[in-house]
């Protein structure tokens, strides 16, 4: 950017695509890399982290960023794919800064951080943050919203960045991440700290963090459930799918368990106990006991009816299960499948009994792994409803429980097409036609990427 560039919030550079001087979409934005100088001296912004299609995180240097405009990130088309480590020495404005309380210098008055604000220094390529958005009065709890006044002040105007705060707000970081899926959010709570994670966990409502927690690794989630308060931690594992809770409280301790089975509802407790029983990498254990249960009465309007209720996965939503009274799992005699297609061809006043699919034979619940998949591979489904001897439907299993059980432990954070190659140390990455470069370009005291003060070459 030229001499006199505008200057640029951070808020507004979340979720920001990154491209390449060719058009080709790198990545998104995710967080900014800075480091804090002594004295009032305004933090240098050393880089964005950007994550690619495969959410593996980079570290961009602003040496590499030739433009900021029309809410898009332009690079010189250099990369280094290597995964993003933050140092010791480096903060990240999202996930430290935003929130932070800090005191006003000349009146000693304490105000939250909203937003700050970066500009890039004229007729060079660095990049500093200059002001700082706060907001007076006390700070706002998970579940209200402060009031005060707001002003825009110089960074030299506060103090307390560099002091670690025990009670870090997250509701401006929430703010600016409220757009994702939980898949890309519960990536966001990876890469925080232990301490800025649970801040945040506790800010979500129940039903968010659900659906964030089954996209965490297992490690996170007993972390993030160990640090809520147990009425709490029951009330969020029922708001999960039911396979994806039951999988979580297996892990936990028999006591642990036990004393938040015995505060969760009756039924949803029972689901729970039931799928525990179940071997782990069997059709019982993969399946979720709510899938859509439907009587051969019921017309197609019923059941698209049920289809569009907006908390079912796509998955689950594929296909409506007929069977007879009662209508919730386990149920009586299994009749058969009736598919969203089909649904869709006939008329509204048609009852499902007379189309359903009973030609696929439904799985058995202590069916293996390799049988589940296979059954999905041979027939195409998305889902597939799971019987006992006794012909009740007990549940169904959705192609994501199948796929999250036969990747490896650590798929979440494993991007299979960025594995390096002995023959190619840097790896293919696929973005683009981004150039990549294997060597650590963030090295020196005034290295390629301005990454000085301390920064010494970052491993793999």
């Amino acid at each position: 950017m030229a001499a006199g560039a505008p200057r640029i919030f951070v808020s507004h550079l979340s979720g920001v695509a990154v491209f390449d001087p060719t058009g080709d979409q790198v990545g998104r934005v995710r967080d900014l890399v800075v480091m804090l100088r002594v004295g009032r001296r305004p933090p240098r912004v050393l880089g964005l982290v950007v994550e690619l299609a495969t959410r593996r995180r980079i570290f961009l240097p602003m040496t590499r960023v030739t433009g900021i405009e029309s809410g898009q990130v332009i690079t010189t088309g250099v990369l280094n794919v290597r995964r993003f480590e933050q140092r010791p020495t480096e903060r990240l404005v999202f996930g430290e800064l935003l929130d932070r309380r800090v005191t006003l210098a000349d009146s000693g008055e304490e105000v939250t951080v909203l937003d700050l604000s970066v500009q890039q220094l004229p007729a060079r390529r660095d990049w500093e943050i200059d002001r700082v958005f706060v907001r007076k009065g006390r700070k706002g709890g998970a579940f209200r919203r402060a009031k005060g006044e707001t002003l825009t002040v110089e960074w030299s105007a506060v103090t307390g960045f560099s002091v670690d705060e025990q009670g870090q707000g997250a509701e401006n970081l929430l703010a600016t991440f409220e757009q994702l899926r939980p898949a890309d959010l519960a990536n966001v709570l990876h890469h925080l700290s232990p301490k800025r994670r649970a801040e945040v966990a506790a800010a979500l409502d129940d039903d968010r963090l659900a659906d964030v927690l089954e996209e965490l690794p297992e490690d996170d989630q007993i972390e993030i459930l160990g640090k809520l308060k147990e009425e709490r931690a029951a009330d969020v594992l029922e708001a999960m799918d039911p396979d994806d809770a039951a999988d979580l409280l297996a892990e936990l301790p028999e006591a642990d368990k036990e004393r938040l089975l015995s505060l969760m509802q009756p039924d949803d407790a029972a689901d729970m106990r039931r799928l525990m029983s179940y071997e782990e990498h069997t059709a019982g254990g993969l399946m979720t006991t709510e899938p859509i249960v439907l009587r051969p009465d019921a017309t197609v309007a019923d059941a698209l009816a049920r289809v569009r209720n907006r908390d079912l996965s796509p998955a689950l939503a594929a296909q409506v299960y007929v069977c007879r009274p009662p209508d919730e799992t386990p149920t009586g005699k299994y009749l058969g499948t009736v598919h969203f297609q089909r649904l869709l061809r006939d008329p509204p006043y048609t009852l499902v009994g007379s189309i359903i699919d009973d030609d696929l034979q439904p799985l058995d619940p202590d069916a293996a792994l390799p049988v589940v998949a296979g059954f999905f591979a041979t027939y195409d489904m998305v889902a597939a409803p799971v019987v006992d001897e006794a012909g009740s439907l007990l549940g169904a299993v959705t192609v994501d429980d199948v796929l999250d059980h036969m990747l490896p432990e650590d798929w979440r954070e494993t991007e299979f097409h960025l594995e390096e190659d002995p023959a190619d140390p840097g790896g293919t990455p696929d973005p683009g036609d981004a150039t990549v470069t294997a060597d650590d370009d963030r090295v020196g005291a005034e290295g390629a990427d301005g990454r000085g003060e301390g920064g010494g070459p970052r491993g793999a």
